[in-house]
Parts: C-alpha cells; structure tokens; sequence
C-alpha cells in the first residue's frame, strides 16, 4: 500500500498521533477519552460542529471542562444547553468569555478566568500541582486539550478553513496550515497563505 503523501494524508497523521483517531468521523458532542495519553492530560479530536465561529470556542469541550470542574458555578448559569445555538444563557456566556479574550487575550483568560453574574468566577484553566496537593493534581487531569480538522473559523459566506487548530478547554491556541514538501510546499508558502488568505480581523485571530 502506498503512503498517502497529500497534504490529508499529513493532517491525518498528525492528528492520529495526538489523539488516536484520524479525527474524521467524531460525533459533535461526543465527550470520549481520548485513547492513549499525551501531553499530560491527552488530546481530545474534536467535531469542527462543535467550533462556535461567532466566539471562536469549542463549546462543547469548553462545558464539559466546567461542568468537570466547577459544577456549582455552572448550575448558577441556570440551563445551560451547550448544543443548543439559541439557548440565552448559553450565548450570554460565551459572549461575556469571547469579549474578555478579546480584550486581555487568550493566556490572560486561562490564567485567571472570568468573572460572569449571576454565577461569579470560572477558572478556565489548571496548572501544574504541587507535589502532593491531590486536590489541585485532580483539577489539573481534567483540563482539555484537543484538535480540530479542517477548522472552518470565518464569519462570512467565504467559510474559509485551517487546517488545524488547537485548543485548552474550549480556548483557541494555535492555528496550522500544513505543507508538505513532498508536494513542492514550504513553510514560505503557509506563511504567505496567512498573510494573503487569512483576516486578522475574524474572531479566532
């Protein structure tokens, strides 16, 4: 058999490689473990229906993280329905978190949550424990790291589309366009395409 070459081809190795899965056929949703660690914690693949353009979050994995985590605070959100589109609460959320990405960035977000009424604060993120504080060692076992194939990111009727994208909890981190030298790419030819192709203006930049 021959070995798949195209640019696909190298998506579905990387994300195989991370979660187990070539992240194709995962269900928008699906909350699985993923089946081999890494990375700490592992990578989950996650359903590019799960990626909520218009906040730029993984709603899904970003919900299950806190309903993991902070099940207290999450009740205060009254119903949340993290595949329900048109739940108020759920976009009064996801508004209130998107805004403060956008103002202090992704790190300072996960460094030190979020403050939303009626529920209070939302830590987004768990960082490494100290030795022996079990407690803080379980916190940090359920942060999520997962990939998104094919993240279709744009807002217009262009849905322009990365190859990959990466993220903690729901939180974008890192964007990929793959190129494979075996086809004639280069790293020049992913930096030009993100320089011609991609608007820093759309929410996920």
């Amino acid at each position: 058999m021959s070995a798949d070459i195209s640019e696909k081809g190298l998506e579905s190795l990387i994300v195989r490689h991370m979660t187990g899965t070539d992240g194709l056929a995962i269900v928008p949703g699906a909350m699985t473990e993923p089946p081999a660690p890494y990375g700490g914690t592992g990578y989950f693949a996650s359903s590019l229906k799960d990626f909520d353009r218009a906040h730029a979050l993984d709603a899904a994995q970003l919900f299950a993280f806190l309903r993991a985590t902070q099940p207290e605070a999450v009740k205060k959100l009254t119903k949340v329905d993290a595949h329900d589109a048109k739940d108020l609460n759920r976009l009064k959320f996801l508004s209130r978190l998107s805004a403060e990405v956008g103002k202090r960035g992704v790190i300072d977000v996960l460094r030190k949550g979020i403050e939303h009424h009626p529920a209070g604060h939302f830590d987004l993120f768990y960082g490494t424990p100290s030795e022996g504080n079990a407690k803080a060692a379980a916190l940090h076992a359920q942060n999520r790291f997962s990939v998104t194939r094919q993240l279709a990111y744009s807002t217009d009727e262009s849905r322009r589309a990365l190859d990959l994208g990466l993220f903690i909890n729901g939180l974008p981190i890192a964007t990929f366009e793959l190129k494979n030298s075996l086809t004639k790419q280069t790293v020049e030819d992913a930096v030009e395409q993100y320089w011609r192709d991609r608007n820093p203006r759309e929410r996920l930049f």
